[in-house]
């Protein structure tokens, strides 16, 4: 049976960026390692993000607050509200808006960065050089980003617990030794450690995803900006669906 040319072109597709992805598992621990790089990227990735990431938890933990508020008002549970918010950000809410907020920084920004060089041909001339672009190139972003956003997804969790501790000020008095009380105690390991984990994975899309795109870059500058727009469109897609199994896979070892 003939696919339709769209199925067609989404295999073919999937197939580069699985072959992609294999290419950068040989590569990634052979000698030698690119340390210098990798620490530079993990400072551009990971540093530079840190302001980003932490307001957007911050306003997702106050802004959380105040809608969940008024209705379990209604309910009279307004005691339980650190609970749920609490919950809530650290389970679902904080990794999967934090990968999004990584994707639509970094994923462009390296898709846009690796699509110039090769329009440019500096990763030919890299590689005519002797120098392993893939190694240089790929491989120290990708690792950078999937280590640097469990490390911004924790701030990003941090942040937005206080936001929401301000938040509950607002419109009543916690005091904060009452509120992390709370907090702590609903909180255990089974909460954090799955959702730790699966922010690897999509640090892993995020980066693998944004180097794909941006070092197969074709047909000049307008290939350089389709580049970037797909490497955040196909990672984000790639964390909801990422989420989606981890969340299955936590159900049913019972750590829902």
């Amino acid at each position: 049976m003939k696919l339709s040319k769209p199925l067609q072109e989404l295999f073919d597709e999937t197939g580069a960026i699985a072959r992609f992805t294999g290419w950068f598992f040989h590569e990634a621990f052979r000698p030698p390692l690119q340390t210098k790089e990798f620490i530079r990227q993990c400072f551009r990735i990971g540093y530079k993000s840190l302001p980003l990431i932490g307001l957007t938890g911050f306003i997702m933990g106050l802004v959380l607050t105040l809608q969940l508020r008024p209705t379990l008002v209604l309910y009279g549970v307004q005691a339980k509200l650190p609970d749920m918010v609490s919950l809530s950000i650290v389970r679902e809410i904080g990794p999967v808006i934090s990968a999004l907020i990584f994707a639509g920084k970094i994923g462009s920004s390296i898709g846009a960065e690796l699509g110039s060089m090769r329009v440019t041909e500096q990763i030919d001339a890299m590689d005519v050089s002797g120098t392993n672009p893939f190694k240089y190139l790929v491989v120290t972003r990708v690792l950078a980003a999937t280590f640097m956003l469990p490390v911004l997804t924790i701030l990003s969790d941090s942040v937005g617990i206080y936001g929401s501790y301000l938040g509950i000020n607002i419109r009543s008095t916690m005091s904060l030794s009452l509120y992390s009380t709370h907090v702590f105690n609903i909180l255990n390991f089974s909460d954090c450690i799955p959702a730790f984990i699966k922010t690897f994975f999509f640090g892993f899309a995020v980066g693998i995803i944004g180097c794909y795109m941006g070092y197969n870059t074709r047909n000049g500058t307008e290939g350089v900006g389709r580049s970037a727009n797909s490497a955040v469109v196909i990672s984000s897609l790639l964390v909801f669906i990422i989420d989606l199994v981890v969340v299955q896979i936590t159900d049913i070892l019972g750590y829902n």
